[in-house]
């Protein structure tokens, strides 16, 4: 049986193009989704194991952390909220358990040539609330509980300090190995409890002893180190620990936390094209808008500018300029002490501030401007040498918007000609 070839019509050709076109716009838009789908934002990810094993991006910092653990024992940090402190500490302990295959690829696989597993003891401090004479003891006894199931327990160690201290010595008796301590977000206690200055004394003392521990106990002691919001005074907190070397104003670990321009873009230059796209505006001008809105922070004279990290990598993701930071909330130690006292913050940023007025948490009562700068509020916009004095300001668009729409209500009234904004 012969069958008759139909003869191609008009309709045929005209419904081939359109499936073909159609087609075709779906590979596209497929492809193009998958391109960027491929990439995984690391926001809220504060595991580094978590952020390696799940393809999150990492930004590369273990060159800086290879000098950090082969220059020195004992460190301290101090950055605003969400800048990266707690993945710092995570990653710290990755390297210290041993974990060469979490590296791969990064800088420390290529510095590091002799890999040694340490007990590594970690405290974090973020995970509670402090309101109450027993909140602090209860998250330390939680934590102590969990390392004495690893080292073991003796009757006659009867408090923190004394917990701590047989901990670290056992540690080291039964590994062979120098411990590490990391303390994650040491002072959240005491900013929890600005305002009442009976509870804040209390965790202040029982801070203070905890910590010492870490000084007498040295020759069983590899590394340590503590990050934190801000720093309470060599005569608070750390006046038993006075061999730690403060990192906060540091030239050399200043891009410790936060993200470089460099870094943007190096491990984002596709978000930063997609962006653009999804505005319908040039390149330039994405770049332009992202260093305006969340660029701009300094932690030392003519220090590298950084952007706030959480806000940029949320700006990635959902591809809209927003204000990430802010609304994660506001600490309730800042809007307190704004709200129980009555300064103006132009007037103290107009005149110039010391080194030691910048990181005197302790004045707060009659000078904030400590604890405001070392939130995230202020930055260092310029440095007297002569004088060795700081001028501050907001560091960029999004913290001063969100300074005048939820802060400054808590402390004086918004007049119409009000006008706040930041300096590059």
């Amino acid at each position: 049986m012969v069958t008759k070839k139909r003869e191609v019509t008009k309709h045929d050709k005209s419904f081939a193009t359109s499936f073909f076109i159609h087609t075709f716009v779906l590979i596209k838009q497929n492809a193009h989704q998958t391109k960027f789908s491929r990439m995984k934002y690391p926001i809220g990810i504060q595991s580094f194991e978590s952020l390696i094993n799940d393809g999150y991006i990492y930004v590369d910092k273990t060159a800086l952390i290879y000098q950090l653990v082969h220059t020195g024992r004992y460190y301290f940090l101090s950055r605003p909220r969400r800048f990266g402190k707690s993945l710092l500490i995570s990653t710290l302990e990755a390297y210290f358990n041993g974990q060469q295959e979490l590296f791969k690829g990064l800088e420390m696989e290529r510095l590091e040539k002799e890999w040694t597993k340490y007990p590594v003891l970690h405290l974090d401090l973020n995970t509670s609330k402090y309101d109450e004479k027993n909140s602090l003891i209860d998250i330390l006894n939680d934590t102590l509980c969990q390392w004495e199931s690893v080292y073991g327990t003796v009757p006659s160690e009867v408090n923190p300090e004394l917990r701590f201290k047989g901990i670290i010595r056992r540690a080291y008796e039964q590994t062979g190995q120098r411990v590490v301590i990391l303390v994650d977000e040491y002072d959240k206690p005491m900013l929890q409890s600005i305002g009442n200055e009976e509870l804040q004394n209390e965790y202040r003392n029982t801070l203070k002893a905890f910590y010492s521990v870490m000084k007498t106990q040295d020759r069983y002691i590899r590394f340590g180190f503590l990050t934190g919001v801000t720093k309470f005074g060599k005569v608070s907190v750390f006046s038993d620990l006075n061999n730690l070397i403060d990192l906060s104003m540091d030239r050399q670990f200043q891009t410790l936390c936060g993200m470089t321009d460099k870094e943007m873009h190096t491990y984002f230059e596709e978000s930063l094209h997609q962006i653009a796209e999804n505005y319908g505006i040039t390149y330039d001008e994405v770049c332009l808008r992202l260093k305006e809105r969340y660029d701009g922070y300094r932690f030392r004279q003519n220090g590298t500018n950084l952007y706030n990290p959480f806000s940029l990598l949320n700006t990635f993701r959902s591809l809209e300029f927003g204000s990430y930071w802010f609304e994660t909330g506001t600490p309730t130690y800042l809007v307190k002490l704004l709200k129980d006292n009555n300064f103006c913050l132009p007037d103290l940023t107009s005149e110039g501030v010391t080194a030691e007025a910048l990181t005197d948490v302790e004045s707060f009562k009659n000078n904030p401007i400590a604890v405001i700068y070392q939130s995230g509020y202020l930055t260092i916009k310029e440095y007297d040498e002569e004088f060795n004095i700081y001028r501050l300001g907001f560091p960029n668009k999004e913290v001063a918007e969100g300074f005048i729409k939820y802060l400054v209500p808590y402390y004086m009234p918004i007049k119409e000609n009000l006008r706040i904004t930041s300096t590059s």
